[in-house]
């Protein structure tokens, strides 16, 4: 009963931790504080950070199968990536609080940038919706296949940082880690079938 409560304080000490930043930035942003031009760079620079760090907690319990951390973690996930949605419904929402008119955002919407990340965003939707038990009990296999939608997501938004950023540097590196996240999931996978074929 003690150990129970000690992980139900944990997961809650951890989606403070997640939620912490974005409920500061977004004060200082709606106190005046911050430009526009600073939050949307820093809701959209956690979101994408919060999101290889969901992708990144499978690889990094398959490096380190044994640790009882690495096994938290993942069952951590999903908060991790509703925390990574969040930031990114803050970022949306202030470009559009900041747009003139829907004539505009829609326009706009039309550039291969901004097309991304808002493919990536109507993909986000319906991941962060059924980020829960009841979904996943209702959609069964479905689930799983629904949710690895998110590599596309994730490639999408970075293909947006990069060509919608007036530094696009910061955007390849993030997608660099993305791309060595996906290498080490292949290998772990191509290792493990060639284990199960030798005699």
């Amino acid at each position: 009963m003690q150990y129970t409560r000690w992980l139900r304080l944990a997961r809650r000490l951890f989606w403070l931790l997640l939620t912490a930043p974005l409920a500061a930035i977004t004060y200082l942003y709606l106190q005046g504080h911050w430009y526009y031009g600073e939050y949307l760079h820093a809701s959209g620079d956690w979101s994408a950070k919060l999101l290889i760090l969901a992708l990144a907690l499978t690889p990094l319990r398959q490096v380190f199968p044994r640790s009882p951390f690495t096994a938290w973690l993942l069952g951590q996930r999903r908060y991790v990536g509703l925390a990574a949605f969040g930031y990114a419904a803050a970022h949306l929402l202030a470009y559009l609080g900041n747009t003139s008119s829907f004539e505009v955002a829609f326009g706009e919407a039309l550039e291969s940038g901004m097309l991304a990340g808002w493919v990536a965003v109507l993909i986000f939707v319906p991941l962060a919706l059924t980020s829960n038990g009841w979904s996943l009990a209702r959609l069964g296999g479905r689930w799983k296949s629904l949710h690895r939608l998110v590599y596309i997501a994730a490639v999408l938004t970075f293909v947006h940082w990069v060509l919608v950023a007036f530094d696009p540097m910061p955007g390849y590196a993030h997608a660099a880690v993305l791309l060595l996240l996906g290498c080490v999931r292949l290998a772990y996978r191509k290792t493990k079938r060639r284990g199960a074929t030798e005699p």
